[in-house]
């Protein structure tokens, strides 16, 4: 299936890559360049998007080359099969200095439109122009070009739109883009580092280098990039979210929490909710623990790890009554459980810990994170 974006109604935005009228196939990467710029620019301001993953399903199941030039028929298509309500797409063309220009460098015209699918409409065309070499500031105008045109009511000032996302330098974007384009994980390791170490203001690559980390269990490094992602990038929430899951791993608890309650704010998903549960409790903040585990419990009692924690801090708390109960509604959920069959046990004997027991690693911590499900269902409540 098509990641889960055909399951999803409420409206949202496809960014496809944008062609190269170039001639030069070496300067494809800016048409994607420009796709992830406009995509990430509309996802920071609260619009939906098709993330880079389900376009390129959609792509793939469509037999569609990325970066060639889509008829209508064809962005109809796509959008379409990923149940987009507004696509954008357009195309750009760089050339070089004239001869004896000195120090002018080449310059570069993007052109855009969006295609409302609801309506069967297509809007005017809008487009940058100016030197190659501002690239990056070129995107984020055109980012907030389409910001205007997709959801005016969303979009900030232009000055302020532009203050929360710096001008990054070309080289680093091209790495950047590299990167996301790289089949080896180690050719996109190479071109991420690259991209961070050239512009140290550049929050993308951060994002992707703290999950290359993450997928390693290497905790501390990937701590280190998480942190560094930005507000205004779209993967913020996201990597805080990862950041805490770091930090606890490295027995930072304290600044688990810290994390974890940054992505509660804005982001109130029942994962969220035990994890951070899981960081005061470490912490010996068991009534406050026992709130957030309930708050995941309330949000899905099927989850059998939620009711487990739940119990395992009633316990903790003495309350053994109270622990039975959620011990034994884990092993109705998951009747292999052998450890909250083990504390039920324990549970309706009264037997609290023995002094010798470590008891660090029993809770359990949820590495899913489903913030575009989260803000799916709110956009279709809203609707």
């Amino acid at each position: 299936m098509l990641v889960c974006a055909a399951a999803l109604r409420a409206d949202s935005v496809l960014v496809v890559p944008f062609f190269n009228h170039s001639n030069d196939a070496s300067l494809d990467w800016i048409g994607e360049s420009i796709a992830e710029s406009v995509q990430d620019s509309l996802a920071s301001e609260g619009v939906l998007v098709v993330r880079r993953e389900a376009r390129l399903e959609g792509f793939r199941r469509l037999s569609l080359r990325p970066g060639a030039q889509l008829t209508h028929a064809s962005i109809i298509k796509l959008g379409m099969a990923l149940d987009a309500t507004e696509v954008i797409f357009g195309s750009f063309e760089a050339a070089a200095a004239a001869p004896g220009g000195g120090t002018a460098k080449a310059s570069l015209r993007i052109m855009a439109r969006v295609m409302n699918l609801k309506h069967s409409a297509l809007g005017p065309e809008f487009g940058e122009a100016g030197a190659l070499e501002d690239l990056a500031p070129l995107e984020v105008h055109l980012g907030w070009q389409s910001l205007t045109q997709i959801a005016p009511k969303a979009a900030p000032s232009e000055a302020d739109f532009r203050a929360a996302r710096p001008p990054v330098r070309i080289d680093a974007v091209e790495n950047y883009i590299r990167g996301l384009l790289a089949p080896d994980a180690d050719q996109r390791q190479h071109f991420f580092l690259q991209a961070a170490r050239l512009d140290e203001h550049f929050s993308q690559p951060c994002f992707q280098l703290g999950k290359t980390y993450w997928a390693r269990s290497e905790y501390k490094l990937a701590a280190g990039w998480f942190s560094r992602v930005s507000r205004s990038d779209p993967h913020y929430l996201e990597a805080q979210f990862f950041l805490g899951l770091c930090r606890f791993d490295t027995g930072d608890f304290a600044a688990a929490e810290t994390a974890f309650e940054t992505v509660a704010v804005s982001v109130p998903l029942n994962e969220v909710f035990n994890n951070l549960g899981a960081a005061e409790a470490r912490q010996g903040k068991l009534e406050a623990a026992m709130a957030n585990f309930k708050k995941a419990v309330d949000g899905d009692s099927n989850d059998p790890d939620y009711q487990f924690n739940l119990g395992y801090t009633w316990w903790r708390s003495g309350e053994y009554a109270a622990a039975v109960e959620r011990f034994r509604a884990a092993l109705e959920r998951d009747p292999n459980d052998a450890e909250a069959t083990s504390m039920l046990g324990r549970a309706l004997q009264g037997q609290g810990a023995r002094t010798t027991e470590s008891l660090e690693n029993r809770l359990r911590l949820k590495e899913n994170y489903e913030e575009d499900a989260y803000r799916q269902l709110q956009a279709e409540l809203k609707k």
